[in-house]
């Protein structure tokens, strides 16, 4: 796979992207600010990976002219597939080739990471046409980023489900086999990708071990703060290698001072983001908070980026 670290790197600290790891010719050679974009379902959409991964970025000292911009959709599959009766009846799932076009026209990223998989499955036991509704909706995807000029993809494996009843044995099962299959095909292609499924299910297995009502999730879905952080650990770590990263948030909170009052600032200027490009791109998910006209929310976003240099400056300081 191609290595990712130069490049995220260079993006989001505005360095040049330097030939000698990968072969290929610099990709940046301008500062002006680039489009990070994140795309996939509810947990994309929660947005607390997302927000860490920044906020370890401006901790850290960079420089950075990198938008986070996360458009992730509730409910969205990149397979198409959605179960009769999704939520109580209201409404399908989103499918993510809805809207794909209007986003990547609109953001003009430059990076894109994508994290789908666990409602492709529709939570059911593995299906062989599910699967290969999911494999080819992968394949569809990496088509129009390429197409669309997206300069790198960061593909990231589905993270883990706790079924309420049967824990790791049941939907889980389904997702071991999508995240094995996205892995290998990565490979196969040539694709830069971050495992979030299989090191997320061996700590939980390790939590469980020592404690059987320990959980991720509460739901069995949506991982609370400290699954954010597995995700964003497994990431950022492939960008910073040498980076100490700790086994969970609360140790980085306690670990890194002022990273707690950084992160929420980061958080609220993404979320002010996040609703106004989703109103501005358009989608089919009924429910969905419109947030401010994009104008607005990009004023607003930028009175939070003033406080959050001015953290960043004090923390230098230090």
């Amino acid at each position: 796979m191609k290595p990712i670290v130069l490049f995220i790197t260079c993006l989001l600290s505005c360095l040049l992207l330097r030939a000698q790891h990968t072969g290929h010719p610099a990709v940046l050679q301008t500062p002006e600010k680039r489009n990070v974009l994140f795309l996939g379902n509810s947990i994309t959409y929660a947005g607390m990976y997302v927000a860490m991964l920044e906020s370890l970025h401006v901790y850290q000292g960079a420089e950075s002219r990198a938008e986070y911009l996360n458009l992730g959709l509730p409910s969205e599959t990149v397979s198409g597939l959605t179960e009769p009766g999704h939520a109580d009846g209201k409404f399908p799932r989103p499918d993510l080739f809805e809207r794909l076009d209007r986003v990547l026209q609109q953001v003009k990223p430059s990076l894109v990471f994508v994290c789908y998989g666990m409602n492709d499955g529709i939570y059911k036991p593995f299906e062989e046409q599910r699967f290969a509704a999911y494999q080819e909706g992968i394949k569809k995807l990496a088509a129009k980023l390429k197409e669309a000029g997206v300069e790198r993809v960061v593909w990231l494996t589905p993270p883990v489900h706790d079924d309420l009843k049967t824990r790791l044995k049941g939907y889980n099962l389904v997702l071991d086999r999508y995240a094995t299959w996205l892995k290998a095909y990565a490979a196969q292609e040539e694709w830069t990708l971050v495992d979030l499924h299989f090191p997320m299910k061996a700590y939980l297995e390790r939590q469980i071990q020592q404690d059987s009502d320990f959980r991720l999730a509460t739901d069995g879905i949506h991982p609370g703060l400290e699954g954010h952080w597995l995700m964003a650990k497994e990431i950022y770590l492939q960008i910073h290698p040498d980076f100490v990263a700790y086994d969970t948030w609360r140790e980085m909170l306690e670990k890194y001072p002022k990273l707690d009052a950084l992160y929420a600032l980061v958080y609220k200027k993404q979320s002010f983001l996040k609703d106004a490009w989703l109103s501005k791109t358009g989608h089919k998910r009924p429910g969905m908070a419109k947030g401010l006209p994009l104008a607005e929310a990009q004023a607003a976003a930028q009175q939070v980026q003033e406080e959050i240099l001015a953290l960043q400056q004090a923390l230098r300081k230090k």
